[in-house]
């Protein structure tokens, strides 16, 4: 079975999604479940799942209503104010509900580098433990450094990178990149979402091989047994189709035994986030 880790859903409208510029205006629409579905099921991919755009509660409540209505979203990472003194009740109210899988934050978006290490941001990421949920980590390369802090600080806690901490791919710069990414992997609580690769690199004109040095860095330091196939659409469309972004990552991977591959385009996706 085929999954994949990492996609999103919205109703579009300026106000809310100011982060589409004008550069993304082919994905300036809404992108819903009937949208996804028929692509999902071209590309052989079972199911996927829902992962927040939105810095609010409302959105969590909504894509927990789209997968309680659609059996191929198996699960949804929502968002909850980890930084509120309200984050315990929060998790609390949503935690029950079986489709929750997972937090996140934006934290790519926060000025502050060292957001990760803030005292309240840490508070709430000690109470996800008890409720069972993952984390996934939105952050920027200048970010990363801080990120290993993090996951030594909570060892149990299970966290997951997004977009390969978003290397500079367009301008084919590895370090300090390769160095911070490496130094997470280390730790064995920390997966790694094979995702969000073409939208780093030239939207235009990016190839296979501009990708491969930052794939084989992230499997080579994590193995295969730690990273998930996420397309990221719709965002992806902005420099690629679905089925190109599941492709680079299939090509890639062809020399990978049967049961690695089935590791990254399901297993682990599955067992991490308890599916």
């Amino acid at each position: 079975m085929k999954l994949d880790a990492h996609q999103h859903f919205w109703n579009y409208n300026v106000r809310e999604y100011g982060w589409i510029g004008e550069e993304m205006s082919v994905i300036r629409r809404s992108f819903l479940p009937e949208d996804l579905e028929p692509i999902l099921t071209e590309a052989g991919v079972s199911g996927c799942v829902a992962v927040q755009a939105r810095q609010n509660l409302e959105e969590t409540e909504w894509l927990l209503e789209l997968a309680d209505k659609h059996e191929f979203i198996q699960g949804v990472v929502g968002w909850v104010d980890l930084c509120s003194e309200d984050a315990a009740a929060q998790l609390a109210r949503y935690a029950s509900n079986p489709w929750l899988k997972g937090v996140r934050h934006v934290i790519q978006d926060e000025p502050d580098v060292k957001f990760v290490l803030r005292e309240d941001f840490q508070s709430g990421i000690a109470l996800l433990e008890q409720h069972n949920l993952a984390y996934d980590l939105l952050v920027s390369k200048e970010q990363l450094p801080y990120t290993a802090e993090l996951v030594h600080k909570f060892p149990r806690q299970r966290f997951v990178i997004d977009h390969l901490a978003k290397p500079d791919i367009k301008a084919g710069i590895q370090s300090p990149w390769k160095e911070a990414i490496e130094a997470v992997a280390v730790h064995p609580n920390v997966h790694c979402k094979l995702s969000g690769m073409v939208t780093e690199a030239n939207w235009n004109t990016w190839t296979q091989e501009d990708v491969t040095p930052y794939l084989d860095t992230v499997l080579r330091a994590f193995g295969p047994e730690r990273v998930m196939y996420g397309s990221d659409w719709p965002v992806c469309t902005v420099a690629g189709t679905y089925t190109q972004v599941h492709n680079l990552l299939q090509t890639h991977v062809n020399t990978l035994s049967a049961a690695e591959k089935q590791m990254i385009f399901g297993d682990n996706c599955a067992a991490f986030y308890g599916l």
